[in-house]
């Protein structure tokens, strides 16, 4: 399994946001601009995120984005869910019953309890981080780099 890319951008464009102050939005070109990203995959990814009520998107020419919910209450598995959506990362394709040459309606798969083992424990983990703790790591180890992205929102930011 290998996570798209959206799914990291989404996360550092919440983070980004999560930087405005309370009545200002941010363009969504800019926050593109700023992760290097696309801007027409970007702006399907933001849509993504205005659909799973994490963000708001203003519409004019002040318009842009803006967290919808608390940074506490937005998980790191909200966000992929936004992106990824609900899919199970693990389905049995038959092989072993190919291997086994099993009667027709007789299906078995070792690895699926394992599977769903592993993927719970993964989504468990991405459960417990959200963007407000994230944001205090980021803050803790980066400050001078953070303190540089504020300015940069405050140049790009519309009230």
């Amino acid at each position: 399994m290998q996570m798209k890319t959206g799914v990291e951008q989404s996360v550092y464009a919440i983070l980004i946001l999560n930087l405005l102050p309370d009545k200002a939005v941010l363009p969504g070109e800019a926050i593109s601009q700023q992760l290097c990203a696309s801007p027409t995959y970007f702006q399907k990814l933001l849509r993504k995120l205005v659909s799973a009520d994490l963000i708001t998107s203003v519409p004019g020419v002040k318009g842009g984005f803006k967290l919808k919910k608390k940074p506490e209450d937005i998980r790191v598995y909200d966000i992929y869910l936004a992106v990824e959506g609900q899919q199970s990362l693990f389905s049995s394709s038959g092989v072993l019953h190919d291997m086994l040459e099993l009667e027709e309606g007789n299906s078995c798969c070792l690895l699926a309890g394992l599977m769903e083992e592993a993927e719970s424990s993964w989504k468990s983990v991405l459960k417990r981080k959200t963007i407000a703790s994230l944001y205090e790591e980021i803050n803790n180890s980066y400050q001078p780099e953070v303190q540089l992205l504020q300015e940069w929102i405050k140049e790009k930011m519309v009230l």
